[in-house]
């Protein structure tokens, strides 16, 4: 019987969300469940195993015909041994045998990385990336992730942490960072960061606007009302979102002049504003990338929304197959 089809699982702190698809990345079957964090975590690897069983019976689907199971976990992943460490929202204190459980619980080979590597393989596979080997994943949320794909591979580094991209320095001396250091990208760029520029903004701004109107009345602030306010024309978010789309051509033009890829992908909650973004930080890009670059790397929204971290945990099970 052939091997036709991939496993792919998104864990969150919240949410499993698992897939299975063909070998060429066509979600068949989709589903999801509650992540119980209780007891220290341990009932997350046991309810992904009953999870997986329990669907393959009922979508009758023969255990032979999966090439293998993927996973995007939060932590620090050694892709080699498929431990975890650091995966504090899903109250694990200590490292997890996470590939080797599964494995023995499921009887399919098992791969495992972080989940922002994930999305980053998903959108370079099936999304945005257009399955071009260069691409780099930006993701701005309540911080900034990324994923750096190298020869249709993630890039690790010496000890895993390569793709920080929300800790690039883009304002030496600036706001600090919960990293403990000043001037991250991610205090600029994720949606906390433009609330703080918005606030600081506003303290410094005399003249009319709906944005100032409501810092100075204690109103709640959000990235979304910044982008809104802006796109109605209100003067001071406008100025906010030029800022945000200074640090983010920034680092990108930074990114390709350092990685060279054909695409940088933005996405996360930020990236819902769209092209009222991307083409401020277009006009950014322009200025600093490097002439060899700047013509070569696309700057572009991701596509995949909530499903990339599936597609690419399924995309590691199948990598892992070609180098077995």
């Amino acid at each position: 019987m052939a091997k036709d089809k991939l496993i792919g699982i998104d864990l969150g702190g919240t949410t499993i969300k698992f897939a299975i698809m063909t070998a060429t990345g066509d979600i068949q079957q989709k589903w999801s469940i509650q992540t119980n964090i209780l007891d220290e975590g341990s009932h997350i690897v046991p309810d992904i195993i009953d999870s997986i069983n329990y669907h393959l019976d009922l979508y009758q689907l023969d255990k032979e015909r999966i090439i293998g199971v993927g996973m995007g976990t939060p932590g620090t992943v050694n892709e080699k041994d498929g431990t975890v460490q650091g995966a504090f929202n899903l109250n694990w204190k200590e490292s997890q045998n996470v590939k080797a459980d599964l494995e023995a619980g499921l009887g399919f080979p098992v791969a495992v990385d972080n989940d922002a590597n994930a999305a980053a393989l998903g959108e370079q596979w099936r999304g945005a990336g257009n399955n071009q080997p260069e691409v780099v994943f930006v993701t701005l949320g309540t911080g900034v992730g990324g994923g750096l794909v190298n020869e249709g591979k993630m890039i690790h580094g010496a000890k895993g942490a390569a793709g920080e991209v929300g800790h690039m320095i883009v304002e030496p001396g600036g706001y600090q960072c919960t990293c403990g250091n000043y001037g991250c990208l991610e205090q600029y760029a994720s949606a906390t960061g433009v609330v703080h520029l918005a606030h600081d903004y506003a303290d410094a701004y005399a003249g009319d606007s709906k944005l100032k109107a409501m810092v100075s009345n204690g109103e709640e602030i959000t990235s979304k009302i910044v982008f809104d306010l802006a796109k109605e024309g209100d003067y001071l978010a406008n100025e906010v979102v030029d800022k945000v789309a200074f640090y983010l051509g920034l680092a990108t033009a930074n990114i390709a002049n350092l990685l060279n890829p054909s695409a940088i992908v933005i996405g996360g909650g930020v990236s819902a504003a769209g092209d009222f973004l991307l083409t401020r930080v277009q006009k950014n890009f322009n200025d600093f990338a490097f002439k060899m670059t700047r013509h070569v790397t696309e700057l572009k929204l991701a596509e995949l929304g909530n499903d990339a971290g599936a597609y690419g945990a399924a995309s590691l099970a199948l990598q892992a197959q070609a180098e077995n």
